[in-house]
């Protein structure tokens, strides 16, 4: 309230600062969309003001905070955009803790917006060795963060874990209950699905949901939802990860957070094709791809989705194929994680559309194979070779089917994901 009096009264010097403090306010709630709203509003008295040297280092300060803000709120272009006026300024002035927060958004920037890794590495690299240094561990969380999710989608595992634990680290001794939990809802989801840990996926997801109904807010709700719901799919609990995938959309459209409203969309697309609801499940990667085209994110998940969308419509008896843009999709991709689930859908579409397809569906199952070891993604591993002995019982080699789904079953035992497990050997004695 006082923020706005002093805007209204054009005193754009105590606006500024009065905004500052909401801003802050609103971060520490995890209200990220008020503290955009309050940002921009500082911004802007400060840019109205007489450009002396501390006004122009409160604009820097000003535009690189509104930076962060959009990081968190997923907002990665619209972070670039804020400090784009002021990186060459910041730079001239020499100051290490602003140097490694634009650092911190144009590494992110490259890697979310562009895909390009070596240029989000370089950049990070550089923001948390600033960071480090100048002990700014607000900027280290931030850096940290997302180098954990960038090298996680690079399939760098190991190295992606050191760095959300230093966050889980940090959030636990400033003892924030939000933070804390996303940190628990982050680390479930880019490393423990993706190694195919699904039971330590399933049971840190559970423990970041606790935290984050205990702090009320609904920024790691969304997250913790969104965490809870893809570990309950890997686990093969299918009615519930619909049930908690549709509270992490819920929650993320109350606050506009784009990211997991993209991700809880994605695996609900998943979610509804694998219980045979394919009209629901195109609705949901439709969603999915609106989201991330208007939003200018993540360009190889969209293309993701756009395989699957044509996966549910070729099971939804629409036999319409343009395999050139599939195969473009193939080959645009940028991102390690994604390699299996790409070539696994593309084999899948081919064997559900035409029976003469079955030599081409085989190749690109064999190719989803080679990938998901390569990378050491298990569980898409295991669910590879639950389709390859569908496509033996569709040639009618009941012993290749046996052998193939025999090795689906193994490897999703020791996933942990024994719903899955379950559906396969019932399967399995069948046969």
């Amino acid at each position: 309230m006082l923020a706005e009096h002093f805007i209204k009264s054009e005193n754009y010097d105590k606006g500024a600062e009065y905004s500052r403090l909401a801003a802050r306010k609103a971060q520490k709630a995890a209200s990220f969309k008020d503290a955009i709203i309050h940002a921009e509003k500082r911004t802007s008295c400060l840019e109205k003001l007489h450009r002396t040297e501390d006004v122009e280092k409160n604009i820097i300060d000003s535009r690189l905070t509104l930076g962060l803000y959009n990081i968190q709120s997923s907002y990665f272009n619209e972070a670039k955009e804020a400090i784009d006026p002021i990186v060459e300024l910041a730079v001239k002035r020499g100051d290490k803790k602003r140097l490694s927060q634009i650092y911190t958004i144009l590494g992110t920037h490259s890697f979310i917006s562009q895909e390009d890794y070596p240029k989000a590495f370089q950049y990070l690299k550089e923001a948390l060795k600033i960071a480090e240094e100048s002990k700014d561990f607000t900027t280290l969380w931030v850096a940290s963060h997302w180098m954990g999710h960038a090298l996680a989608e690079n399939c760098e595992f190991e190295k992606a874990l050191i760095h959300l634990e230093r966050d889980l680290q940090i959030s636990t001794f400033a003892n924030i209950l939000w933070s804390i939990s996303i940190m628990k809802s982050c680390i479930a989801m880019n490393i423990y699905c993706n190694q195919g840990k699904v039971d330590l996926a399933y049971q840190t997801s559970q423990e970041g949901l606790k935290l984050a109904e205990e702090s009320g807010d609904t920024f790691s709700k969304a997250e913790a939802y969104t965490s809870c719901g893809y570990s309950s799919l890997l686990k093969g609990f299918l009615d519930k990860a619909e049930d908690y995938l549709m509270r992490g959309i819920v929650s993320s459209e109350k606050i506009n957070y784009s990211t997991m409203n993209m991700l809880a969309s994605f695996w609900l697309g998943i979610t509804y094709f694998e219980q045979g609801e394919y009209p629901k499940s195109q609705y949901y990667y439709n969603k999915f791809i609106s989201v991330g085209e208007q939003r200018k994110i993540f360009p190889s998940w969209t293309n993701l989705g756009k395989i699957f969308l044509v996966r549910a419509k070729a099971m939804n008896s629409d036999k319409a194929l343009n395999l050139d843009a599939l195969n473009e999709y193939v080959e645009q991709n940028k991102v390690k994680s994604f390699e299996g689930h790409m070539k696994r859908g593309i084999g899948e579409i081919l064997m559900n559309i035409d029976d003469d397809r079955i030599v081409e569906s085989e190749h690109w199952i064999q190719k989803a194979i080679e990938a998901d070891q390569k990378n050491r993604m298990l569980w898409n591993l295991g669910i590879d070779f639950a389709l390859y002995a569908q496509l033996f019982k569709r040639k009618g080699d009941r012993s290749k089917a046996q052998e193939n789904l025999g090795k689906a079953v193994e490897i999703l035992k020791e996933c942990g994901a024994d719903g899955w497990v379950e559906k396969y050997e019932k399967e399995l004695a069948t046969i």
